[in-house]
């Protein structure tokens, strides 16, 4: 009977030891406050920032500064987790942390699930939340990620233009997708999208027009649902593509039916046009091929005929016997009707 109690125990001790977490590490007192929280981040556009929702634990560091979250209530698949120091106080707590923003404060994301162990050491001059060692190879995904980033906010820096933002945002957009595929860990590429997808990023335009080509978008909600398949995550993210797609289908008939619109106006412009333009036309031919001196009256082209045999006006009158006055009226309306100056004129135009 002993036995079998001794037996149960080191059973069920076994059976806790293998369900509980421990998250520790040292947090420097000189600089931070003694509290440290952990936070379950289940919405992916919230995993920077301090948000109170999302906390689910809270502890005081010893004198060392050392501090651990231990327990066995975490769930048994992959989550994101954020563990962060500020130096707020309880009173203005709310305040500072208004809208997920607090300037005087540290975090660390990770992934992580019940049974895990992750330790935050101390690193190069004594700076804390900058390492992750666990047992879970993918703890560490979202600190290899911010590396990558950090060479890419460099590289955006070196020389800043228009064409160097959009040589950059294809390349980047690229290295980080393939760098999130070989995490192998779709939570992983989950922060990468949000970073790159966010509304109010420079890499948000450049996201809509890859969205429209790329099938890494659709690959990576495959992946979600394969792995996580009742994830608030893929469920989030399934209804984001969505969302997005149509946004681009809704753009792109806008610009189609535009395009229509303004193809219809200069089909109806250039149809008036070319009325006018004919009409023009016929005119210029109508007076090229008529003779100038269809316009005048008989009388007129009598006169216009002796101008052209250089009789003088006295001449024309005797001519016609008329008065040199009524001559001269004649050779008046002549002039203006040929839009002529001089005698010297009319016989230019060569009128037969």
């Amino acid at each position: 009977m002993r036995l079998n109690i001794v037996l149960f125990i080191l059973v069920f001790t076994s059976l806790s030891a293998k369900a509980q977490y421990s998250f520790s590490g040292h947090v420097d007192n000189k600089k931070w406050h003694a509290n440290v929280y952990l936070s379950i981040i289940e919405d992916y556009r919230k995993i920077t920032g301090i948000y109170s929702e999302q906390i689910i634990s809270k502890v005081k560091t010893d004198s060392l500064g050392f501090f651990e979250f231990a327990g066995d209530q975490l769930e048994n698949e992959n989550k994101i987790y954020r563990i962060h120091v500020d130096n707020c106080s309880d009173e203005d707590l709310n305040e500072n942390h208004f809208n997920g923003r607090c300037d005087d404060s540290k975090e660390i994301i990770f992934i992580a699930k019940d049974n895990d162990t992750i330790k935050l050491p101390f690193s190069f001059e004594k700076e804390m939340f900058c390492d992750i060692k666990s047992n879970n190879l993918k703890a560490a995904s979202f600190t290899k990620i911010d590396s990558l980033k950090e060479e890419m906010k460099y590289a955006f820096n070196q020389f800043r233009s228009e064409a160097n933002r959009k040589l950059n945002n294809k390349k980047w957009f690229k290295a980080l997708q393939d760098y999130g595929l070989k995490l192998k860990e779709p939570l992983a590429e989950l922060y990468i999208y949000s970073f790159l997808s966010d509304r109010s990023s420079d890499f948000h335009e450049y996201y809509l027009e890859d969205l429209k080509t790329n099938s890494y978008y659709d690959g990576l909600l495959n992946r979600l649902t394969e792995q996580y398949p009742n994830s608030t995550y893929t469920k989030q993210y399934r209804t984001e593509l969505t969302s997005d797609k149509f946004i681009i289908s809704k753009n792109s008939e806008d610009i189609t039916f535009n395009w229509n619109y303004m193809l219809y106006i200069f089909l109806f412009i250039s149809i008036i046009l070319n009325i006018y333009f004919w009409q023009i036309f016929k005119k210029l031919k109508i007076n090229k091929t008529k003779n100038p001196s269809d316009c005048l009256t008989k009388q007129e082209q009598n006169i216009l005929a002796l101008i052209q045999e250089n009789k003088s006006n006295k001449e024309i009158a005797d001519a016609l016997f008329v008065s040199l006055s009524t001559v001269k009226t004649h050779v008046n309306n002549i002039f203006k009707k040929l839009n002529v100056q001089s005698r010297e004129d009319i016989k230019n135009l060569n009128i037969k």
